[in-house]
């Protein structure tokens, strides 16, 4: 895990006094920072020191009130032409109770008196510059900055971050590969978001967050590649070290990896993990006693940090070139915009299918037939007997209408 060093810092003290000098108060000194005032309070106090991107920004800051303050001091002083009657003053003697001349400072013009004789020496007499000071045209003498493509930016950022962040992700999956596969997702969804990235204060967190998120996704576990375990590191206490982070909670891991592995502070890493400073602070400490309670040797930060840089380092974590991760992210952009118009031209064309196909008035539906029960089956016809045929007879030359069947008859 390698990270650049971190910007010296005056003593508390000095901090105080620089702030005083300048007429700031905390409140208008952490508003610069972008901290609270109880923070620079603690930074003043030496109670705290700032840690990761604020230290930076206080650092810088400081550093700008010091020259402030030196440069105030050098105006303040009093210029050798300023003095009355420095013209007409007559050299002061060897006797002469009178201070000797002031060397005259680097962007001071040297003071060379109209009176002085000629045969002085030319030995005490120092060149006078021939134009008065001022501040060097640096940009009429430099030309421009090229301004850098998005692919050259993008570039110059992977380069940058890609080797530390791949190291970083190990520490949380314990996963060679699928640490490198996080790291190149993450920096391919940068590429796709690259205006919003390239505005972003720290792209490397952008990167760093969503790296962190795809390697600790729980998807994760129902991938085959999983299922296969990794060689553990060859050396005895970093294979230790690794198995107490990977026993750690998902959250807890995060957090401790980010507060004494990354260096940021609580804060920001509070930020980076969406939670209250406070559960960070608790989370931080239930991992450290995690894990000074399985290796009593790491209990001190300091230590534990170095342990985990150390471990981190040793591993041989190399990443893809960054025109290879372009190209990868490119194409599985372009596939998967393939992929929605193929499947919004299916959804559209189905549509329109079922628009053209379906009825346009409302068909009621037909009721299934039901079978009808109790009712006797109908005979079939057969032969009449000779009673039968009879009747029948009877019955078809018998009058069968008017009123004499009607009326009784006597017989």
């Amino acid at each position: 895990m390698t990270r650049r060093p971190a910007p010296p810092l005056p003593p508390p003290k000095a901090r105080r006094h620089l702030r005083e000098t300048a007429a700031l108060t905390q409140t208008q000194l952490a508003s610069r920072v972008g901290v609270t005032p109880g923070t620079v309070r603690a930074w003043e106090s030496g109670r705290t020191t700032p840690r990761g991107r604020k230290r930076d920004a206080y650092a810088k800051l400081l550093k700008t009130l010091a020259d402030e303050e030196t440069a105030r001091r050098t105006t303040q002083t009093p210029h050798p032409e300023s003095a009355p009657e420095a013209d007409s003053a007559p050299e002061p003697t060897s006797g002469s109770e009178s201070a000797p001349a002031r060397k005259p400072l680097p962007h001071e013009p040297d003071p060379v008196p109209e009176s002085a004789p000629e045969s002085a020496p030319e030995s005490t007499l120092e060149p006078a510059p021939e134009t008065e000071p001022g501040p060097e045209p640096v940009p009429e003498a430099r030309p421009a900055p090229v301004p850098l493509t998005p692919a050259q930016a993008f570039d110059a950022l992977y380069e940058f971050g890609a080797p530390a962040l791949v190291r970083q992700t190990y520490l949380l999956t314990g996963r060679r590969e699928q640490a490198r596969e996080a790291v190149e997702r993450a920096f391919q969804a940068a590429w796709e978001h690259w205006p919003e990235v390239a505005r972003d204060r720290d792209p490397v967190g952008w990167v760093r967050a969503t790296a962190y998120e795809y390697a600790l996704s729980p998807w994760q576990r129902l991938r085959p590649r999983h299922r296969r375990p990794e060689p553990p590191p060859a050396d005895p206490g970093d294979r230790t070290l690794l198995n107490t982070l990977l026993r750690l909670p998902p959250r807890h891991r995060r957090t401790l990896v980010l507060y004494d592995g990354v260096g940021l502070d609580l804060p920001e890493t509070a930020a980076e993990t969406e939670a209250s400073t406070p559960t960070t602070a608790n989370r931080l400490l239930r991992a450290r006693e995690a894990v000074a309670g399985r290796l009593p040797a790491l209990a001190d930060p300091q230590v534990l940090h170095r342990r985990l840089a150390e471990l981190a380092s040793n591993e041989r974590l190399g990443a893809a070139r960054p025109h290879a991760v372009r190209g990868d992210g490119e194409r599985r952009a372009r596939f998967w915009t393939r992929a929605a118009i193929a499947f919004t031209a299916a959804l559209v064309g189905t549509t329109a299918l079922t628009v053209r196909t379906a009825p346009t008035h409302y068909e009621p539906p037909v009721s299934p037939g039901q079978a009808v029960r109790g009712v006797p089956p109908r005979a079939a016809q057969g032969s009449l007997s000779d009673e039968e045929l009879e009747l029948r007879h009877k019955l078809r030359d018998q009058l069968q209408h008017g009123p004499e069947r009607l009326s009784p008859r006597l017989e």
